[in-house]
């Protein structure tokens, strides 16, 4: 089917924004000129791609399907133009990362600093989101890296995996559960503690439901977060346990704020990975990066 590129550039601006006079202003044409635009491509695709009323634009099942691939390839395209420009220089551009809070805190913020002073032209955009969502951020374009929590196990099919850093997670605790520290606690005892945990949806979440549930075990979790940080102050108050990496919590142990307990069961090591996309170009600065890494 030939469909010319500038129809699919016109749906774009349109599915974005849901607005014909916004795609209009962006697009620098006429409202009327874009109206045409999408009725020819609803003629060669023979769908009906938005539903229209006086106030209201939407698009339809065909049309949300046709933006998820477009949204993707103007992506790639903007990608592929930002590393021709950084072909040869590193004195402007953009690199774009995708990282949860807690894995920019505890891991990336230094070489975020070194990076900015080798490179101080180049603009750091971060997008923090769990691990699961940044993988997505790479699949359309969204950003040139990810540095995501790699889950057990799991294919990561189009995207090429860098292992980084091994995170070593335990069930840790304030002094509130002091009497639990003399004994050789099994996974069974575990679940009837009250226990702080990520939200679903997150890979860490996502590794502890499945080790609770190859044990056969029940587990609800007293208090759902979406922030370690968060978590880790209301362990240290004794509000329950709490399922984190070793080493996101040094000081606290160190401090004897923190202590894991002990556990019969061996908990498996997870790791950190970079994560590119197979089929997009790697700008020079995000290349720049994953060697600081």
């Amino acid at each position: 089917m030939d469909v010319n590129f500038e129809l699919y550039k016109v749906f774009y601006y349109v599915a974005k924004y849901l607005s014909f006079s916004a795609a209009a202003n962006e697009l620098y044409i006429s409202q009327s000129a874009v109206s045409q635009a999408i009725k020819q491509l609803e003629e060669k695709l023979n769908t009906k791609l938005f539903f229209r009323s006086t106030k209201h634009v939407q698009l339809s099942e065909a049309g949300t399907l046709l933006f998820t691939h477009v949204e993707q390839a103007f992506h790639f395209l903007k990608t592929g133009e930002r590393s021709i420009n950084e072909l040869h220089s590193l004195e402007q551009g953009e690199l774009k990362i995708g990282a949860s809070d807690t894995i920019c805190k505890y891991y990336l913020l230094p070489y975020f600093k070194q990076f900015n002073l080798l490179y101080p032209k180049i603009k750091l955009n971060i997008t923090n989101r769990p691990s699961p969502v940044c993988v997505d951020l790479l699949k359309k374009g969204l950003v040139d890296i990810s540095v995501v929590n790699l889950a057990a196990e799991k294919l990561y099919p189009g995207m090429t995996i860098s292992k980084c850093k091994m995170l070593h997670d335990a069930f840790v605790a304030s002094s509130a559960f002091a009497h639990l520290q003399s004994l050789r606690l099994v996974l069974k005892d575990i679940a009837a503690l009250p226990i702080l945990t990520l939200e679903k949806n997150t890979t860490t979440r996502t590794f502890l439901d499945s080790m609770f549930a190859q044990h056969n075990l029940p587990f609800e979790p007293e208090i759902q977060l979406g922030s370690v940080d968060l978590m880790i102050e209301l362990t240290k108050i004794g509000l329950g346990v709490s399922f984190i990496s070793k080493e996101y919590i040094q000081k606290e142990l160190a401090d004897n704020q923190l202590f894991t307990l002990p556990l019969t069961t061996d908990i498996p090591p997870r790791e950190l990975g970079i994560m590119t996309h197979d089929y997009l170009p790697v700008p020079l600065a995000a290349q720049k990066f994953i060697e600081l890494l």
